[in-house]
């Protein structure tokens, strides 16, 4: 054993004949009798002390020290003292992720967890202290997904924490805490006509917006960015290749689709003929934004969509202005549920009525996953039934009579047949 357990109440000393004998020091009575000791991987010394009969306890514990240190798992006692919002701060500043996405998890962590566990050290925390915090969130009435969303980021700086050694477990992971579960709310897409009276509410500036979200599935900010040059006419391909991005709620960027993945769609050709109709009355405008973040590098693009002082759109301002007034004068109650996403739950709704695969939706929505297409969409997808009748009736049916059922499958039934039967039952 490489540390000690040493006894501050007595010392050992020779004796008269010689022998060592133990006699009370200074410190008898006092303070706790025992002191764990050992040399940590770095060098120095750490120690614990133990009260008077807890002796197995201190050295049980310098043993499993001991036994973390020989296998790699050692964590210096000492290092889960730092407050759970000093760590966060610090991982915060270390993120590689995109900006906006930076923004959103820095917002969450600071107003939705910091408060509540920001002063707390991250070797203190127990599963209990979730729950509680996770309660008061809840009370705050906050969407499922979005608390889920505040979970995961919360989450993620316990992991951090683990992997940098200042803790050992992650209590988010126990058994008894679990994300906020979504509501289950399962996508209502549009009707027909209801996307068509949007397509008529809009400005005319703005209204094959709704022919890309509703036939080719682009969201908003990719419709924002979208250039006349990402458009193959002739390919009948539309090529999705940026966004428009805000930082801060202000700084307007161009950035890549979300995901951080290019991707092409099948261009229609009813909405080729549209964009083409756009093109003629509103000429694209050559703009100019930073690469993702606002001291990026220069990209110019001939967008299709751009505000009346001819720059890009904002979001929280088009939505305001132009987006919620035309749900109005459409007939189209305001709401979440109706925001621009809208067209592409439509946009799904329809290629998966007309068999599509999954794995193409996926591909053509932008989604990093086929089964978070697939859980997002198939209470959408054709009843299984009817393709199970279908599937056995073919079958089943015999080649010359495929509109029959499989009882008369071998071949038509004779009168003399049916005489037969009737005279042997008689």
């Amino acid at each position: 054993m490489a540390g000690h357990v040493q006894d501050r109440w007595y010392k050992n000393v020779p004796g008269p004949d010689g022998k060592t004998v133990k006699v009370k020091t200074e410190r008898y009575g006092v303070g706790h009798r025992y002191r764990a000791r050992y040399i940590a991987p770095d060098g120095s010394e750490k120690s614990r002390s133990f009260p008077d009969k807890q002796k197995r306890k201190a050295d049980a514990w310098l043993s499993n020290i001991e036994a973390d240190m020989s296998q790699g798992r050692y964590i210096d006692p000492a290092a889960g003292a730092v407050t759970f919002g000093q760590y966060a701060k610090e991982w915060m500043a270390g993120l590689t992720i995109d900006p906006v996405t930076r923004e959103s998890v820095e917002i969450r962590l600071r107003v939705h967890a910091l408060p509540y566990l920001g002063d707390r050290p991250l070797a203190s925390f127990r599963p209990s202290h979730l729950r509680a915090w996770m309660r008061q969130l809840e009370e705050t009435g906050r969407a499922a997904s979005y608390r889920r969303s505040i979970f995961a980021n919360v989450s993620a700086v316990f992991t951090a924490a683990v992997e940098d050694r200042v803790i050992a477990e992650n209590p988010c992971r126990a058994r008894s805490v679990r994300a906020p579960a979504l509501d289950g709310r399962k996508v209502k897409p549009w009707s027909v006509d209801r996307v068509m009276a949007m397509h008529e509410a809009l400005p005319d500036v703005y209204r094959e917006m709704v022919s890309l979200g509703a036939g080719c599935g682009l969201r908003q900010g990719e419709i924002f960015g979208l250039a006349v040059e990402d458009v193959d006419f002739l390919g009948g391909v539309l090529r999705v290749t940026r966004q428009v991005k805000l930082i801060r709620g202000v700084q307007a960027v161009f950035g890549p689709p979300k995901g951080g993945k290019e991707r092409h769609v099948p261009l229609p050709e009813s909405v080729a003929t549209a964009l083409e109709a756009h093109i003629t009355r509103h000429q694209p405008v050559d703009l100019t934004l930073p690469w993702k973040t606002p001291d990026g590098p220069p990209v110019t693009a001939s967008l299709l969509f751009v505000n009346a002082g001819r720059q890009s759109l904002n979001r929280t301002r088009f939505n305001r202005a132009v987006w919620h007034p035309a749900l109005v004068s459409a007939g189209i109650p305001l709401g979440r549920e109706n925001g621009m996403h809208a067209l592409r739950h439509f946009y799904a709704s329809v290629l998966l009525d007309a068999g599509e695969s999954i794995k193409a939706l996926s591909e053509y929505l932008g989604h990093h996953d086929p089964s978070f297409t697939l859980r997002t969409y198939t209470h959408l997808m054709p009843n299984s039934e009817t393709r199970t009748r279908a599937a056995v009736d073919r079958v089943l049916r015999g080649p010359d009579n495929p509109q029959d059922g499989p009882d008369t499958a071998h071949g038509p039934v004779r009168a003399s047949d049916l005489e037969g039967d009737q005279n042997s039952h008689n």
